[in-house]
């Protein structure tokens, strides 16, 4: 492999990471009732069109089909690609969800 095709294959990593993360932040959104369209659109109100996030909304399923995803995990997904904005957002969900316990 030459350096272009290095690049191009960390490119498409790092692309598939990133929706993936998108995914498990959707994903997240609805197995705790909310919509993870306004959440990203609180956190990123200059992209409420991401095509990412609308692609990733066609793949999740009911919360009852779904596996448990930690509220850890979707914090540490959001940092790892550095949404810190979505992270302060969900975490803020999260401290609601605890209060209402």
């Amino acid at each position: 492999m030459d350096r272009k095709d290095i690049e191009k294959k960390v490119i498409e990593n790092y692309q598939r990471d990133e929706n993936m993360m998108i995914l498990v932040f959707a994903q997240w959104c609805v197995n705790n009732d909310l919509n993870p369209e306004s959440l990203y659109e609180t956190a990123y109100p200059d992209q409420i069109k991401n095509p990412a996030l609308k692609q990733s909304l066609e793949l999740i399923v009911a919360k009852e089909e779904s596996e448990h995803i930690p509220d850890q995990t979707v914090l540490s997904v959001l940092s790892l690609y550095g949404n810190d904005d979505l992270a302060y957002i969900v975490s803020e969900e999260i401290e609601k969800k605890s209060k209402k316990k």
